[in-house]
């Protein structure tokens, strides 16, 4: 059997990587850059490839391409630190055999590589193109199998129902998955068929023909006609009545519907992605969707997790909304204190991403300095949410209890003193914004010396702050 090639430009990653194919009795040969690999493709060959994406000079992708146009079989494993859907997809595009975000578990690393290893001995690899967009983010492992699921959907046809809360980003989904499709160059339209009365939502779907009905003065193409080709983007089906179910079963089954008052069946073709916050499986045993419609939609299903269940996305989500807020307002860039992206990471967001978002949008233009601190945030989010939150995490020290985990976890060094730092910051902080500035009132209330006060605020870099 051939070796496993690495290739990434860190020597940590690599020095890993090597230890642990080692242990497993895997031969392997390492490379610091995609160059370096390529031109050791004209003298050897390697059983599976495991590459970073971004590296000096030609990029991971670079190298599939130029593997994949010589030796189409021989599987890749795509390793990024950069955690959001475009990376994802890229890889997919480029016949990635599977995705490994960084910092990734080395035992999970290794499990990938041996399947790599024996569908490389099958000689059954098979790519997956895609488009890449980057409209989506998320490092928390749901978020990577709904990437992974949109990348392996890439050539695919198939009806799409999408499961989410209210705000999660069910269009999104549906977007990115229209645009990485075969019907990329068709339209997307998009309906939501909650916010339309039951007696329009008919017409709005199918069109209606002149004279169909008292103001009907012209014939009017309905959302099926106007996404032919491309996609349909169902919102909220959970809601749609039970008349209009039957129609669109009836669309879904043989392809064919009328306009409202027309005797000519037109030809549908369009690709569904339905989506709903409610839970589907239960209206159907009571009764209240189709169950036949209900089968013809959940061809496949991806959940979309609520922001709660992801919140090790929240500090990333808050930063690109913050960012995104001020190049719309065209304002200067805000950016958020560590205390704040923590307080941020306890809540619970009923709304998700999209109140997250609203959040930012607030703090662009209401928070009066360049750092966002706790004390910036609405009044709600300061105290009047904190009763719930001391219920489910105790106090203050499972947060941080929480934090130092996550630290633990990625491996980071010297965190007492990072988590010490942060501590001092946000107390020295709320000291100083207590007594407007006034550093004698402020040591005084933290229990130091004045002295003491003015050299932490240097260490910490906070004289602009107090300004």
């Amino acid at each position: 059997m051939k070796p496993v090639w690495i290739i990434d430009d860190d020597r940590s990653i690599r020095w890993v990587l090597e230890k642990s194919l080692t242990r497993e009795n895997i031969e392997f040969k390492s490379f610091a850059t995609a160059d370096d690999a390529l031109r050791a493709l004209s003298n050897d060959l390697p059983q599976v490839v495991v590459s970073d994406i971004r590296m000096p000079g030609s990029s991971g992708l670079d190298f599939i391409q130029a593997l994949h146009q010589r030796h189409p079989l021989i599987p890749v494993i795509i390793m990024t630190a950069y955690s959001d859907l475009e990376s994802a997809v890229s890889a997919f595009q480029g016949g990635a055999f599977e995705y490994l975000p960084k910092p990734f578990d080395i035992n999970h690393a290794i499990d990938l590589i041996r399947r790599a290893l024996e569908q490389s001995q099958r000689k059954s690899g098979e790519s997956e193109p895609a488009e890449a967009i980057a409209d989506i983010l998320g490092q928390a492992p749901s978020m990577q199998e709904v990437f992974r699921a949109i990348g392996r959907l890439s050539q695919s046809h198939a009806t799409v129902l999408i499961n989410g809360e209210s705000g999660t980003g069910k269009e999104l989904v549906a977007r990115a998955l229209h645009r990485h499709s075969p019907r990329s160059n068709k339209p997307f339209i998009a309906i939501n068929t909650a916010a339309i009365p039951k007696d329009l939502l008919e017409s709005e779907l199918f069109g209606h023909e002149r004279g169909a009905f008292t103001g009907a003065a012209t014939t009017r193409h309905g959302r099926f006609e106007q996404a032919e080709g491309g996609t349909l983007f169902l919102d909220e089906i959970g809601d749609m009545p039970a008349d209009l179910q039957t129609r669109l079963l009836r669309v879904l089954s043989d392809g064919n519907f009328y306009r409202v008052g027309g005797h000519q069946p037109i030809k549908a073709n369009v690709r569904i992605i339905a989506a709903t916050h409610q839970n589907l499986d239960e209206h159907v045993k009571q009764k209240l969707f189709r169950e036949d419609l209900f089968h013809r939609l959940n061809v496949i299903r991806l959940r979309l997790p609520p922001l709660r269940e992801r919140r090790e996305d929240i500090p990333l989500l808050a930063k690109y909304f913050l960012q995104k807020s001020a190049r719309e307002l065209s304002t200067g860039q805000k950016q958020f204190s560590d205390a704040a992206l923590q307080h941020l990471s306890a809540q619970d967001f009923p709304g998700n991403v999209r109140q997250l978002e609203n959040l930012c949008h607030w703090l662009t233009v209401m928070t009066p300095s360049h750092m966002v601190e706790i004390a910036d945030l609405p009044p709600e989010w300061r105290d009047e949410t904190s009763e719930e939150a001391t219920a489910t995490s105790g106090d203050w020290s499972a947060a941080l209890a929480q934090q130092a985990g996550l630290a633990l976890q990625r491996g980071e060094e010297r965190i007492m003193d990072t988590f010490t730092a942060q501590f001092e910051r946000t107390m020295i902080l709320q000291a100083l914004r207590h007594t407007n500035g006034r550093r004698i009132e402020a040591s005084t209330l933290l229990g130091i010396g004045r002295n003491t006060l003015t050299r932490k605020i240097q260490e910490l870099g906070l004289e602009k702050q107090n300004e």
